[in-house]
């Protein structure tokens, strides 16, 4: 990087092929650091509005929050029925080693029917996080009476 006398506030970033100039006009230095952090918190919530669920196998997103990550990595997937078993006032799930791709070892969780959210394709599913002690969302289809 080569610097360009101060006194006209230039700063040139060199490489391979590319010259890129940014002017910094004279300003005081309070004055940059306030223009530094609005533009840094502009970025950012530009980025917040942008995240994004991965969607379940069948093509419906899961909520923002309950997801952290992709379909591959992701921590939101379809469980099978048969580890769902419907108790007075919930749920009972029974995962065991291959039922979703974070559990690593037998599971007993226990969730109350108004913690769970609507399925959008007649299956159960669990997103786990931040590890696989902690269900932090669980999908189940509505119930026929």
């Amino acid at each position: 990087m080569r610097c360009i006398p101060i006194s006209k506030r230039v700063a040139v970033l060199r490489t391979r092929s590319l010259r890129f100039k940014f002017l910094l006009y004279r300003m005081p230095l309070s004055q940059n650091r306030f223009t530094l952090l609005r533009g840094m918190l502009a970025v950012m919530i530009a980025c917040a509005s942008s995240v994004q669920a991965h969607e379940a196998h069948t093509g419906w997103s899961y909520e923002a929050f309950c997801c952290n990550g992709n379909t591959v990595i992701g921590d939101c997937q379809a469980i099978p029925t048969r580890s769902v078993t419907i108790t007075p006032g919930g749920y009972q799930l029974l995962l065991v080693p291959g039922d979703h791709r974070l559990i690593t070892r037998s599971h007993i969780f226990r969730l109350k029917q108004s913690d769970a959210r609507r399925s959008q394709d007649g299956s159960y599913h669990l997103c786990l996080f931040p590890d696989e002690n902690t269900p932090r969302c669980f999908y189940a289809p509505d119930m026929a009476f």
